[in-house]
């Protein structure tokens, strides 16, 4: 995790590094400073802080990874991450349910936006249950 937070800490003093430079900048240019993209500039480098701050907060707690350890052989990191869904047609849907939604956004007609709603939650309970229920049940208990 120590790698990630040096990321985020760098984008931090980047973003702030660029507010300020983008704030000088206008005022330079226009004779005042043009707080929509100095403010979003600021807000930006407080949100990589904020994850920073958890990468942070984290590797405190954790032993450190091969990725953290300049003495680390490639072998270390070998082995089985994670299980990852072969084959799902569940994030489609939700894909799709997201699109009803923004297209019942768009057009400003409330009953599409719940129509949509009431589709992302049937989706995601979809994708989170696949391995649960079903076919798949046997395979992974």
């Amino acid at each position: 995790m120590k790698t990630e937070y040096r990321i985020f800490v760098l984008l931090t003093g980047l973003m702030l590094f660029f507010a300020a430079l983008y704030g000088w900048w206008t005022w330079v240019e226009s004779g005042q400073i043009e707080f929509v993209g100095t403010v979003a500039l600021i807000l930006s480098g407080l949100l990589c802080l904020m994850c920073g701050g958890y990468f942070w907060f984290v590797s405190r707690r954790i032993e450190p990874r091969p990725e953290d350890r300049p003495d680390a052989e490639i072998a270390e990191g070998a082995g089985d991450i994670g299980f990852f869904s072969p084959g799902s047609y569940w994030p489609f849907g939700l894909a799709l349910s997201a699109l009803v939604i923004a297209v019942g956004t768009a057009y400003w007609k409330p009953w599409i936006i719940i129509l949509g709603a009431v589709a992302v939650i049937g989706s995601v309970g979809g994708l989170l249950f696949e391995y649960y229920t079903g076919t798949r049940r046997s395979a992974y208990h």
